[in-house]
């Protein structure tokens, strides 16, 4: 029995009793979690950065929507980092692709903003590919 406990708390088989900042789940699922929301966090200011340089360059209705992107892109970035199951960040942003551009893309108030301009899509189109 004794030799089974390495081999199954290597498979992430033991459960943290003391959550650090609030993550849940198994010792190896919360350390690699620990690795990857700092990663999460770096690429939501990536794209505000790159929304904040293009709405400096702007004027009137489309920076005005630009914030509100920026807006929606801090929503969106506080709902994420609120997750506190490990398992999340190691399912959905072990691997970091275009998650950031899609949930702002996927936001009903996104969707407005696009129904009256089409520079948000433009933005978050040309932005993304950096």
């Amino acid at each position: 029995m004794q030799e089974r406990i390495p081999e199954w708390e290597g498979e992430g088989g033991s459960l943290n009793e003391t959550p650090e900042k609030g993550l849940t789940g198994t010792v190896n699922q919360i350390e690699w979690a620990k690795q990857i929301k700092p990663q999460v966090n770096a690429e939501f200011d990536r794209v505000k950065t790159a929304l904040e340089t293009a709405a400096a360059k702007q004027s009137g209705q489309d920076r005005m929507n630009t914030q509100a992107m920026i807006a929606i892109l801090e929503d969106k970035r506080a709902e994420v980092m609120a997750h506190e199951e490990a398992g999340y960040f190691i399912h959905d942003w072990q691997e970091i692709r275009d998650q950031v551009r899609q949930s702002i893309m996927n936001d009903d108030r996104y969707k407005a903003i696009k129904a009256v301009s089409s520079t948000p899509e433009m933005l978050l189109a040309t932005r993304d590919q950096n």
